[in-house]
């Protein structure tokens, strides 16, 4: 936090971090706007929690990225904390199933793309973090385990690991490895052996690093055509024989009796027609992956007791059901909701929901409409899956306030009218939220490419990050 004893260090160090900007060729692309004394006499940032997210592909391993160089990184750091970032959330698992340590359970991702990690990149990170006093969260690609377009990753190292790749529907009705179909290996999460290899994963970074805690990020499945392997049946029928007594469910026609028909959307397909056992289907992925957290959090607190476990998830929930993902309040019962209408639970779908599994959780509220009074549409509706505000009390509806959320705000994606647009939203999270706020990702604000407008975003965070 700046405040008024403090503003005297806070201007040498705006000296020193403008210095380096000008002298600096590469840096100066981002250049922090100049801070006036009386701005920062009259400026606290608020007493929540603000974070941003640190994805490795774009910081890293891209040309672009600020996350190379230790010179660089300081100085990012430096710039964030001025701003009221009090908060950062490193990718130290990759979409290649590496991490960017080294493990005793997959191999360190050190180079891609033509650009090499810091040695020590995670270890000068929590260095630096804990030096400025910010809260520092490890991110956990989850159950990807290999990037196709590259052919890399664990799966490529560990051929018996390839059996447990996630089968999917094509865009030829037909089940096939999702590798085949272009997008990076997803593994079945309903695999034990794919459960306990990241689980040491997470626990393992735990032990090592103690940071404030891990997020589980691509903790779901691949989609709403995933995963239709046999593992997956077998272990549906058991589920419908002990939850059902459906004596007959070993007979079924899989997967026509899940979904009959598939209609091609984009590089996707979607389900067309539905058969008879489709909805406990959804119950039955939604309890893989409940029971996943509910497995972690034990295992990560038998190592870790102090590490957090929290997750991020889309907040568009009224969709989320096609991942299997169901991040509310095992005490909210989607299926006998009088106020909102979910056609994709059955009775005990609540079972499902596993916020009470969670120390914290993000959720992506990515969209350019602000208030629910910003469109005709919405005006008269109290939730809503596309606008920040109507997605902010989606979730605290249906998470029942068992977990903190920190709203997040995508700065470079989502294309925003102006700067002051950003902050507005920036600002309406920060001050609303339980927890706090979330901006994805430090390299929207930090590398002009990265974002519409082109040029640091670093005026459009502080405004952002204020004091109601």
């Amino acid at each position: 936090m700046i405040t008024t004893a403090t503003t005297s260090l806070t201007m040498v160090l705006f000296v020193i971090l403008n210095g380096f900007f000008q002298s600096c060729e590469k840096v100066t692309q981002t250049q922090l706007p100049p801070i006036e004394d009386e701005e920062i006499e009259n400026w606290t940032p608020g007493l929540q929690d603000a974070f941003v997210w640190v994805d490795a592909a774009a910081n890293v391993f891209q040309g672009p990225g600020r996350f190379r160089d230790k010179n660089d990184i300081k100085l990012v750091l430096d710039s964030l904390k001025i701003v009221g970032v009090n908060g950062l959330i490193i990718d130290v698992k990759h979409n290649s199933g590496f991490t960017l340590y080294e493990s005793a359970y997959t191999s360190k991702l050190s180079s891609l793309n033509g650009h090499n990690a810091l040695p020590d990149y995670v270890d000068f990170m929590i260095s630096e973090a804990r030096e400025r006093e910010m809260k520092i969260y490890f991110s956990m690609n989850t159950f990807v385990y290999g990037n196709t377009s590259s052919a890399t990753g664990y799966i490529y190292e560990n051929p018996t690991f390839k059996q447990y790749e996630s089968v999917v529907v094509n865009t030829s009705n037909q089940r096939v490895p999702i590798s085949t179909t272009g997008r990076n290996s997803f593994l079945n999460p309903a695999i034990p052996e794919v459960q306990d290899l990241s689980i040491n994963i997470i626990k393992e970074a735990a032990t090592k690093y103690q940071p404030d805690g891990i997020i589980l990020d691509y903790c779901r499945y691949a989609g709403i055509y995933a995963d239709f392997s046999d593992f997956s049946k077998q272990l549906f029928v058991e589920f419908l024989e002990e939850k059902y007594n459906d004596n007959q469910a070993k007979h079924m026609d899989f997967p026509n009796d899940i979904v009959s028909s598939w209609t091609v959307s984009g590089n996707s397909v979607e389900p067309n027609a539905t058969g008879k056992y489709y909805k406990k289907w959804l119950y039955f992925r939604a309890m893989v992956l409940r029971d996943f957290f509910a497995k972690t959090r034990v295992e990560l607190k038998s190592v870790a007791p102090d590490v957090e476990l929290g997750a991020y998830s889309g907040a568009w929930y009224s969709t989320y059901y096609k991942e299997g993902n169901n991040y509310a309040s095992e005490t909210y019962d989607p299926f006998n909701d009088e106020e909102l209408t979910f056609s994709f639970a059955i009775p005990g779908y609540q079972e499902t929901g596993y916020a009470e599994q969670l120390d914290l959780f993000f959720s992506g509220n990515y969209s350019k409409q602000l208030y629910l009074a910003d469109n005709p549409a919405t005006v008269n509706l109290k939730y809503h899956w596309w606008s920040v505000e109507g997605t902010m009390n989606g979730i605290e509806y249906i998470t029942r306030n068992k977990v903190p959320v920190y709203s997040s705000i995508d700065v470079g994606n989502v294309t925003y009218d102006s700067e002051e647009d950003i902050s507005k939203a920036i600002h309406y999270m920060y001050n609303r939220s339980n927890g706090g706020v979330m901006i994805f990702d430090v390299c929207h604000v930090t590398v002009p490419q990265y974002n519409s407008f082109k040029k640091g975003l670093w005026d459009a965070v502080k405004n952002g990050l204020m004091v109601d």
